[in-house]
């Protein structure tokens, strides 16, 4: 095996178990060859891999967000977004909108804050949210480094509304967050 194939397979392997977007440079550097032939090797991989010279593939190789990452064709996204959702209500639990409806009005709120609300404990239903893309994790606060949360642009477009600022007036009904983070103490 020449090194050349050698190198284009060890990207596949690389970018294979990638869960975001790596450079060409931390990839030349995993390596250990130059960036300029790293960067020819993806260029020459995600063309034969879109030209479908030997097999139409299933996925693509793109550059995208400073990055390189393989992605699912296009051509097969109803049947990935089928396979993706299988057994999954497109519905939301009662949980799950109290929580989000909390994040919204509240953004950003930690985990604790929205367990105050709500008076029960969210890390499940949170961790629904984020993977369903309709909150995330927007910073941490300074003085315990918990994790902050507010709704994401998905949000936004699901609801039909441009900013948040089309939400309607319920804030005034929540509690103040000196309130919050009383209860906030009593809880851990």
């Amino acid at each position: 095996m020449n090194d050349s194939m050698f190198f284009r397979g060890a990207l596949e392997a690389i970018l294979m178990v990638a869960s975001e977007p790596v450079s060409s440079a931390l990839l030349a550097n995993s390596l250990g060859i130059s960036e300029a032939e790293t960067d020819s090797l993806l260029r020459a991989l995600a063309h034969e891999y879109e030209s479908g010279s030997t097999t139409p593939r299933g996925f693509t190789l793109r550059e995208v967000g400073g990055g390189w990452r393989f992605y699912s064709h296009p051509r097969y996204a109803d049947l990935v977004g089928n396979f993706v959702t299988a057994g999954q209500s497109n519905k939301l639990s009662v949980q799950a909108l109290e929580t989000l409806a909390v994040i919204a009005y509240r953004q950003p709120v930690t985990r604790a804050q929205i367990a105050a609300i709500r008076g029960v404990e969210v890390d499940s239903v949170v961790r629904t949210l984020q993977t369903r893309g309709l909150v995330e994790q927007v910073g941490t606060t300074a003085a315990t480094g918990a994790g902050l949360y507010g709704t994401t642009d998905y949000f936004l477009e699901r609801m039909g509304m441009n900013s948040l600022a089309e939400l309607a007036p319920l804030a005034p009904y929540l509690p103040e967050n000196e309130d919050l983070e009383d209860v906030e103490k009593e809880i851990r």
